[in-house]
């Protein structure tokens, strides 16, 4: 029975919410069946050189997706940038000019308030909370994708 192929066998294993979610998600992603995908996480885990296979290909394959990264990266960069320069563009355009007696007001206004910005920029950065996963996290729990306040 060398040549036949030989049946596969049944494992049935529990999984914890999040890792359940993340192999729903994943096989979803690629159109691939749950216990297929489980199948081929277990075969990368005990060969990570992909069974025997050509380890410069698994390197390749693992440069390509660092490619893809990189290159989501750079594309939700750019639409960063973007947003910002949109913004403080209409910033300017919608911002009225003060009079000099108003200036020196504003400014020291101006500074307070940046102060607040940068200590609040790093009270975020500092947790695991940003903007991002505030939307991701409302878009799938349905509600608003709004801004959170801190």
């Amino acid at each position: 029975m060398s040549g036949a192929r030989q049946k596969k066998k049944r494992l049935s294993v529990y999984l914890e919410p999040h890792l359940w979610k993340g192999l729903r998600t994943q096989a979803a992603r690629r159109s691939m069946s749950d216990s297929l995908l489980a199948e081929a996480a277990i075969a990368a885990w005990l060969d990570p050189e992909g069974a025997g296979g050509d380890p410069k290909a698994s390197l390749e394959a693992a440069v390509q997706r660092l490619d893809r990264r990189q290159a989501r990266i750079e594309r939700d960069l750019s639409i960063s940038v973007e947003t910002l320069a949109l913004f403080i563009r209409l910033w300017f355009t919608s911002m009225p000019g003060l009079s000099d007696s108003m200036a020196a007001a504003a400014r020291a206004q101006g500074a307070e308030r940046y102060d607040r910005f940068v200590e609040m920029l790093g009270r975020r950065l500092a947790s695991d909370r940003r903007f991002r996963t505030d939307i991701e996290r409302e878009a799938n729990e349905g509600g608003d994708a709004g801004v959170k306040k801190d």
